[in-house]
């Protein structure tokens, strides 16, 4: 690995925890004003100082990021349709590598759809990124198990797409947690980092998803919803950092939670109608 590669990569991941805890705000390129989202710049920036990088498009990096954050960008560069469409394996991508070096990012992300209408497109297209991000010295995170393949992710799929994504050359995988995701995991020869998914039904379930991805080998974690859609997001992610980099249980966690609800910047002004 090229010294500027894994320069970048050393940013996103603790050098003690070799673990990362990503903060998801992607969602609009294809959702619109997700529930909680709709003021981006609102919603980040009281969570950027704790997150140890930043998912999210060029758009909302430009308008919602000030220049001066030192917190690394995961730009997704994939998109071209919406969840008006029924398919969403047309993506394709969007942005280019020269601009996600314009925008000085740590790494750039896109969608893989195995298994779907779509699937030899899009891991051509993974493909391809890759092979730019080697010469540009940029990593690529492969997203798995979006759009309707969510209705696959069982270990044995997840281990398909996952060690589909590496061996085309991606950095990072991202992908879901699942029953029996340690085998997911020895299958994968590059870090995973899990998925947050939509907004469970508690704080604690969603600490309790992170506690047993890093327990069976994950990376980290890239959690959007049930971070900045809980009532208290900003003690949400403290608590799930102590897992991801302390090894706290789910018990120490919720105490973390609690304690920090009380922080004046633990929540977020309401949504807008």
């Amino acid at each position: 690995m090229d010294w500027g590669l894994a320069n970048r990569m050393a940013r996103m991941f603790s050098p003690k925890s070799e673990n990362t805890v990503m903060l998801a705000v992607d969602h609009g390129y294809f959702m619109g004003p997700t529930h909680h989202l709709e003021d981006a710049r609102a919603t980040i920036a009281p969570l950027l100082p704790h997150a140890d990088a930043l998912a999210l498009t060029r758009g909302i990096l430009r308008r919602a990021v000030p220049p001066s954050a030192t917190t690394p960008i995961v730009l997704r560069v994939s998109g071209g349709v919406t969840v008006l469409h029924e398919d969403l394996s047309h993506e394709a991508i969007t942005t280019s590598m020269a601009e996600a070096l314009r925008l000085n990012v740590s790494a750039v992300a896109m969608s893989v759809f195995v298994g779907a209408p779509h699937e030899h497109e899009s891991l051509v297209h993974l493909g391809d990124l890759v092979s730019e991000g080697e010469t540009a010295g940029m990593p690529v995170m492969a997203i798995t198990a979006v759009g309707k393949e969510l209705e696959k992710r069982d270990a044995r799929y997840l281990a398909l797409a996952c060690r589909v994504s590496a061996e085309l050359g991606a950095h990072i995988v991202k992908t879901y947690y699942c029953e029996n995701f340690g085998k997911v995991v020895e299958g994968c020869p590059v870090p995973l980092v899990v998925a947050g998914g939509p907004k469970l039904d508690s704080d604690r379930a969603a600490l309790e998803l992170a506690h047993r991805a890093i327990e069976e080998g994950a990376h980290g974690i890239d959690m959007g919803r049930n971070i900045w859609q809980s009532d208290h997001p900003v003690a949400m992610l403290k608590a799930l950092r102590a897992i991801v980099h302390e090894k706290a249980t789910v018990n120490e966690a919720h105490d973390i939670l609690v304690a920090e609800k009380n922080h004046p910047h633990s929540t977020v002004a309401p949504a807008t109608a």
